[in-house]
């Protein structure tokens, strides 16, 4: 196979001096690796696919050893991966010891922040801009955020505050009209309008045109201002940015590299901030991933079957689809009964439920502070809402959580899937607060189930409650049936799975599944060991811990969360206060470290929390109260 340019790629300094045509090359063959690599790893694939000739151009035009480049979301840098150095990472994406999918400054430099929510981009961008200017640093710093990304409320917060910057600060809006799903709200419609505009489409023409009126030494700052003022006329109107004190220009064609490092270098050395609109398309250069850049945006592993992706079919049913299937069923019961969520409606399962309840349900677009706040108004106006959102994203709502829902007492319902370790998208997508936050709230009741009836029984108990409740459930395959029976989920009340005369597993959902092929590995060593699920966080079974502690047994307090302030410590907690007996307890939950992106098996067993870490977990808290298996007893 003959070189490609992409294999000269060392870092950004070789893109300088090549041509508008090798750089669109270069946009080509990284295209094709991404796509080589995703369908072999997963990833996030369609955003991109659309982004590759923008990241080009920029690191064509600017110097990102010097100066600033932030990603909003993040899981858009696999383009900027493969030019700063990271080819041979990037064939082991996400995967242990691979490239991460998104930034981590412990990969290179170029990345400045590790970054998986959206809306912290110009943030950050304000905080660098004005801290270089404090230290007398001369570095250009650009944001590149998504359509969908720029309404977020963090990203308006600090648009309202940059646009009082005497400084260069350049935020480039990358329009494609998606988030994960269809872009949602009024801005998405201005949008539409301007790129549907007859000017837009001669509007290479009209920049051209512009871009010419800059002598090599004439007065750059009324030929930007004639370029802005031209731009405006081609859109119709004034546009929204201005009015908050960005210099807009745009929109441009985010696949035209000659057009946009001519731009780019305008922009460039303004003194003040900009923004540059940005069009392309998801998926842009993979026909299958532009006609379906939903499916495509953050696929699993796929093979190509007569010109088709094919995906692999779950040996069982996902938590995330057993969910769906509940809440349809509730919604069939129960007209009040309705879904909201933020941009994430295949992710969270609501898709289904959209297709059969669209009046129903309700995507917000990246507005996870909102969604909460609009299920309060819905509760109060009767309904039965269901947030439905990842709890690495319920944490952007907390305040809205407590304020508007807990404090009124409000039959609000959180569905939070993603808890626990999420597998390749590693440190920036775990879920282990949700528990910790949740739990100080009044009238709160948090749940986990063990398996899909326990999930289903916890949709009808949350449901059935006139406050606020949660259920967490991961992001992975439902087990196998814990027991043959599914009693109801009464608040307050766990429930015993497997006795043991010699020590007990207390688990909180998920940690059952494992908890109990722990107790047979340990049965074949002659010991007794039971296992609860808890199926409450808040309430507790007092009364079943009480006589758990008072058995003064070896106790094992395991969870997929941190250890700090989760479930175990609501038992320690409820033990502390009424004197009980824990010399004989010990937790298993995530360490209080970063663990990176892996399978989620190999996460589960790095954290100790898969089945063989149960055991040898438990083996160890045996031993330290006297209790040893037969084989070292001689009994």
């Amino acid at each position: 196979m003959s070189e490609t340019l992409l294999d000269k790629i060392t870092s950004p300094v070789d893109l300088k001096e090549m041509t508008a045509e090798q750089l669109a090359r270069l946009a080509d063959e990284i295209r094709e690796v991404i796509i080589d690599v995703v369908s072999r790893r997963g990833g996030h694939l369609a955003s991109n696919l659309g982004i590759a000739d923008l990241t080009v151009a920029l690191h064509h035009v600017f110097d990102f050893r010097i100066d600033r480049l932030l990603w909003d979301v993040g899981h858009q840098c696999y383009a900027h991966k493969l030019i700063t150095g990271r080819r041979e990472l990037f064939n082991a994406l996400r995967q242990a010891g691979g490239a991460s999918g998104f930034p981590d400054p412990a990969e290179s430099p170029y990345d400045l922040f590790k970054t998986g929510h959206a809306g912290t981009a110009i943030s950050t961008a304000v905080g660098l801009a004005v801290g270089d200017q404090a230290a007398g640093r001369d570095t250009k710093v650009v944001a590149v955020v998504g359509d969908a990304s720029i309404v977020n409320g963090m990203s308006l917060e600090a648009i309202n505050n940059a646009a009082l910057l005497k400084r260069q600060l350049l935020v480039i809006l990358n329009d494609n009209s998606m988030a994960i799903d269809v872009t949602q709200g009024a801005m998405a419609r201005v949008l539409d309008r301007v790129r549907l505009t007859r000017a837009y489409r001669d509007l290479k023409q009209v920049t051209d045109h512009m871009l010419k009126r800059v002598p090599g030494g004439g007065n750059l700052g009324d030929a930007l201002r004639h370029l802005r003022e031209g731009l405006h006329i081609a859109v119709r109107g004034q546009q929204a940015f201005e009015a908050l004190g960005f210099n807009y220009f745009g929109p441009v064609d985010g696949h035209d590299i000659e057009q946009l490092v001519k731009v780019l270098r305008k922009v460039a050395v303004l003194d003040h901030p900009a923004l540059l609109h940005v069009h392309t398309v998801k998926g842009r250069g993979c026909d299958y991933a532009v006609d379906e850049p939903t499916v495509f945006h953050s696929p699993g592993s796929w093979t190509m079957e007569a010109g088709k992706a094919v995906f692999s079919r779950p040996s069982r049913p996902s938590w995330t689809s057993a969910f769906a299937a509940a809440l349809i069923d509730a919604a069939k019961r129960d007209e009040r009964v309705c879904a909201i969520t933020a941009a994430m409606p295949d992710g969270t399962g609501l898709a289904a439920f959209r297709k059969q309840f669209p009046d129903r349900c309700y995507d917000v677009g990246i507005s996870e502070s909102h969604a909460v706040g609009m299920a309060a108004g819905l509760a109060k106006a009767g309904m039965r809402p269901v947030v439905a959102l990842y709890s690495t994203f319920l944490q952007r709502g907390m305040d809205q959580v407590f304020e508007e829902v807990a404090l009124q007492g409000l039959p609000v319902m959180f569905c939070i899937d993603r808890a626990g370790p999420v597998g390749g998208d590693g440190a920036v997508h775990h879920g282990f607060m949700d528990i910790s936050f949740l739990r100080p709230m009044t009238g709160m009741t948090l749940m986990a189930p063990a398996d899909a009836e326990e999930l289903r029984e916890a949709l009808a108990c949350g449901l059935s409650l006139d406050g606020p409740s949660a259920i967490r459930y991961p992001r992975d395959l439902v087990p196998e049936a814990v027991a043959a029976d599914c009693p109801p989920l009464e608040p307050g009340c766990g429930r015993v799975v497997r006795e043991g005369a010699d020590g007990t597993f207390l688990c909180y959902g998920t940690m059952v599944a494992p908890a109990l092929e722990a107790a047979r590995a340990l049965a074949g060593d002659g010991l007794e060991i039971g296992v609860v699920n808890a199926r409450f966080a808040k309430p507790l079974d007092e009364a079943l811990i009480e006589r758990l502690l008072a058995a003064r047994k070896a106790v094992l307090l395991c969870e997929e969360h941190a250890g700090a302030g989760g479930f175990g410590s609501a038992v320690l907690e409820l033990a502390a206060a009424n004197h009980w007996p824990i010399e004989t307890v010990a937790q298993a939950a995530m360490p209080d470290r970063l663990v990176g992106h892996a399978t989620r098996g190999e996460q589960l067993a790095q954290m100790g929390l898969d089945a063989e870490g149960l055991t040898r977990a438990m083996g160890d808290l045996l031993k330290s109260v006297g209790v040893h298996p037969m084989h070292e007893s001689g009994g």
